[in-house]
């Protein structure tokens, strides 16, 4: 049987955190089946091994990747092998609760959406308080983001992403790292009458020493992103 929601992880060195994430997935309440497929960018630290003793059983498949390309990379391998009926991305840290699914799936079961972002800047839910100038970054990106989409959104760089697999895995999606977040809205919002909403959701973010990854290289990456498939249209 067909799985409701294929669940991508990618990871890259989060040995700490990755076997309590999936366990998390795992206990969404989400009242549909799905799949875990956990994606491991060439970690170095012990990550993998972590889920070759604990997590092999937990999850549905582990690609392994030998060397390390970036998040958007090992999320389109992930698309390759999802064979469920929609597809979200779930971080390897615990910045994002999975039990947010189950508002992230509620507009698409109830027949108003097609995809469903999840907004860290919307809707009162717990977010912990962190960095002003990444909070300002954000919403930037998003408001130049929506220039050339003619889109509303509060949060296109979020990691919670919900598609139907027969868009998602249509689209020629080629950025590697953490530019698929732009490249996607971007041609997402090309679709004829395509039907997007936004759901606020909570946020636990991270500091740089607890992990984080994402840098003020990735943020002018996402502008050239942004400007180069906007002007693409």
């Amino acid at each position: 049987m067909q799985p409701f929601l294929s669940v991508l992880i990618p990871c890259y060195n989060e040995e700490k955190t990755v076997e309590k994430v999936v366990q998390a997935v795992k206990n969404c309440n989400l009242d549909r089946t799905m799949e875990i497929i956990l994606i491991d960018d060439a970690s170095t630290d012990n990550t993998a091994s972590v889920i070759n003793g604990n997590l092999l059983d937990d999850i549905d498949h582990f690609i392994r990747l030998p060397v390390n390309r970036g998040k958007g990379y090992a999320i389109r391998q992930g698309i390759e092998k999802a064979s469920g009926e929609y597809i979200i991305i779930q971080d390897a840290d615990l910045e994002y609760d999975p039990g947010d699914f189950v508002k992230l799936c509620k507009p698409v079961l109830s027949g108003h959406a097609d995809i469903v972002y999840g907004s860290r800047f919307s809707g009162g839910e717990t977010h912990r308080v962190l960095y002003f100038w990444h909070s300002v970054g954000n919403k930037f990106l998003t408001l130049l983001s929506n220039v050339f989409t003619n889109l509303n959104l509060t949060d296109m760089e979020t990691c919670y992403k919900l598609f139907p697999a027969k868009i998602l895995k249509n689209l020629d999606l080629v950025e590697d790292r953490f530019g698929i977040e732009p490249e996607v809205t971007a041609k997402v919002a090309r679709i004829a009458d395509i039907r997007i909403y936004e759901t606020g959701i909570s946020y636990f973010g991270r500091t740089y020493a607890e992990g984080k990854k994402i840098g003020w290289r990735d943020g002018f990456r996402a502008i050239w992103v942004i400007v180069k498939y906007g002007i693409s249209r």
